[in-house]
């Protein structure tokens, strides 16, 4: 017996409830690292107008001073709270299916309004049917995800209606221009670190490790509990390796292996944060590049509610086809910069 139009629409509804169900990452083709953190991470605001704000502030007026018998006392009048100012985006996706398609392997839709009829469902066609959405729905979700990851990481400007990444505000340059409404410039404190082209002559020299043992001590020097992940290229990956080969690594761990000799070296990691390969940045074209980010000052904010909302509307009167999407609401947001940094090599 053929499907109605209502069955067709909640059979894919139920499927598409049952892929967001899944683990967040249980269909992903290569790794994520970011997406994944920041996701797992996330919070949410209610609706509201175009911006997100939060207080600021990095710097303070008052001081103490000495004075004798009845020196007169200095009064300040403090006004140092800046306000950041982030715009929250709306991103979507969506596939559908034709009647024409669901024909062609053997399924037969019926519009009959909004009432089942009382019409049935053969094993064939609910067996061909689930094949069809679950390619279609798998495409949708990893389609979704992989988009969003690498929208996460890049600065907004190849869509002005995306939402802006990572780059956006974890700056190469980061002395200069104007981030989440206040001027870098002006204001030292509201800055990220940046050490870039970090020599790889030597690895003797230990450049690398050496470059990021200075930089983690100005990394923590403002942070509170900072939650520091770094997530970093190819190439930069394989330059720490070859520091750490450099100091005899490769003997010890290939050694220590009782009657086989490992000629690989242990998964990296520095202060103890597992330095984690991030594809996309291979894809960026910053394979050179790692990035050390505070991820308690550092969040993706979602909308009460419109996180991987999902939508299954009406067939159009003027077309034969059903449709599913999924849209997001948000923005992704810092409290504080510097505690975060960026780092490339030569």
């Amino acid at each position: 017996m053929p499907l109605n139009a209502t069955e067709l629409a909640n059979l894919a509804n139920a499927s598409l409830d049952f892929h967001l169900r899944e683990a967040a990452q249980s269909q992903v083709l290569q790794d994520r690292p970011l997406f994944n953190d920041l996701v797992a991470m996330k919070d949410e605001f209610p609706g509201g107008k175009e911006y997100l704000t939060e207080a600021v502030k990095g710097q303070y007026t008052t001081s103490m001073k000495g004075y004798d018998h009845d020196d007169e006392q200095q009064y300040v009048n403090p006004a140092n709270i800046k306000r950041t100012q982030v715009k929250w985006y709306e991103v979507s996706s969506g596939i559908s299916t034709t009647y024409t398609e669901l024909k062609r392997n053997g399924i037969i839709v019926t519009d009959d309004g909004d009432s089942y009829g009382g019409s049935s469902v053969s094993q064939a066609e609910m067996v061909q049917l689930t094949n069809i959405l679950d390619d279609k729905i798998d495409d949708l979700m990893e389609g979704s995800k992989r988009s969003l990851a690498d929208m996460f990481w890049r600065d907004g400007t190849q869509d002005s209606k995306a939402i802006p990444g990572i780059l956006s505000f974890i700056l190469d340059s980061p002395t200069t221009g104007t981030t989440f409404g206040i001027d870098r410039a002006a204001n030292s404190w509201w800055r990220n670190r940046a050490t870039l082209s970090i020599s790889t002559a030597s690895a003797g020299d230990q450049t690398l490790v050496r470059t990021l043992q200075k930089e983690f001590r100005q990394l923590r020097r403002y942070a509170k509990n900072p939650k520091h992940r770094i997530y970093a290229g190819s190439t930069f990956m394989d330059y720490f390796e070859k520091e750490l080969r450099s100091m005899g690594n490769y003997t010890l761990e290939g050694w220590s292996k009782i009657g086989k000799i490992d000629a690989s070296i242990a998964d990296i990691a520095f202060k103890g944060i597992a330095i984690q390969y991030e594809p996309l940045l291979d894809d960026l074209s910053r394979d050179k590049y790692a990035y050390v980010l505070d991820m308690n000052q550092i969040k993706l904010t979602t909308m009460n509610g419109e996180w991987m909302k999902k939508h299954t509307p009406r067939r159009p009167v003027e077309k034969y086809a059903m449709y599913m999407a999924l849209t997001v609401t948000g923005a992704i947001k810092a409290r504080q910069l510097n505690s975060s940094g960026v780092y490339s090599t030569t």
